[in-house]
């Protein structure tokens, strides 16, 4: 009776443990723990523990091969760790259908806009992440997915871009597209993987401009957005994580972050950083 007892107590302490931590997860949107991703004999990410909340918007920087987009590609539900835990939106990597997960999280990337064929119709594209396609086939949509996708398209300077085939586009309106379709299905989290990498300066401040009346519209999702470069952090943007080699430099608040210290020790030189009217820049010392 007494072991029997001892058992049924342990049962309640663990059930509360839970309870406690599953109460921990529910204004978070990313959750990751003493996370490490390998690949063989090279480590891609190493020790990182990193939160987002429901009202932040993230900044990841570091230089090439300093683990962002196996960070993102995590909470993308990608690609899981090789040790620690990663929950994303409150449901954990390896204990979640990912089918069902995934459609709640907006993702932009390079690769994904690679795979759009050439002809599909710009609205089509758009439209289509509802069904998770790459384009229209057979499925039926109505006229309040079609009304979503232009005014999507709008807010992003596209609308009238909306029947031209997409192999027509600028690299910046494809971009601006992209990100659309990574709205479309109303996502809780939205991850930009360097949105403005490719473009013109005018292209370039175009995008950081509407990324920056996102950041600041209280009804959009909770955001992470990967760069090489402060001057493409767009004002409204709130949090930062600077990586080098897969480890965390520094993470928190964005003005404590992008510092010359930080940037100076995640690039491997001396930089001056300079902040005015809410944009960053940087250059050598």
């Amino acid at each position: 009776m007494g072991e029997r007892s001892e058992r049924t107590s342990g049962t309640s302490a663990t059930v509360a443990h839970d309870a406690d931590q599953y109460a921990d997860l529910t204004d978070l949107v990313i959750r990751m723990d003493d996370v490490s991703v390998r690949r063989g004999d090279t480590t891609l990410l190493r020790d990182v523990d990193w939160s987002v909340e429901l009202d932040e918007r993230w900044v990841v920087l570091g230089p090439n091969g300093a683990g962002k987009t196996t960070l993102l590609r995590m909470a993308a539900a990608e690609l899981h760790p090789t040790a620690g835990t990663v929950h994303v939106l409150g449901e954990q990597l390896g204990r979640v259908d990912l089918f069902e997960l995934r459609p709640r999280i907006g993702f932009c990337s390079a690769a994904l806009a690679q795979r759009v064929p050439g002809d599909e119709i710009v609205r089509d594209i758009v439209v289509s992440a509802g069904y998770a396609l790459l384009g229209r086939w057979r499925e039926h949509y109505d006229s309040f997915d079609l009304d979503r996708a232009n005014r999507l398209l709008d807010a992003l300077g596209m609308f009238s871009f909306g029947g031209r085939e997409f192999r027509t586009l600028s690299e910046g309106e494809r971009k601006r597209v992209m990100i659309a379709r990574a709205l479309m299905a109303d996502p809780e989290l939205l991850l930009l993987d360097e949105p403005a990498a490719g473009l013109d300066l005018g292209g370039r401040e175009d995008l950081v401009a509407r990324l920056s009346a996102l950041a600041e519209d209280p009804d959009a999702p909770a955001s992470v957005l990967v760069t090489h470069h402060v001057e493409e952090i767009p004002p409204g943007y709130t949090h930062g994580l600077l990586l080098r080699a897969g480890g965390i430099v520094a993470q928190g608040l964005l003005p404590d972050v992008i510092t010359e210290q930080n940037l100076s020790r995640a690039f491997g030189l001396p930089l001056r950083v300079r902040h005015e009217d809410g944009r960053y820049s940087a250059r050598r010392a």
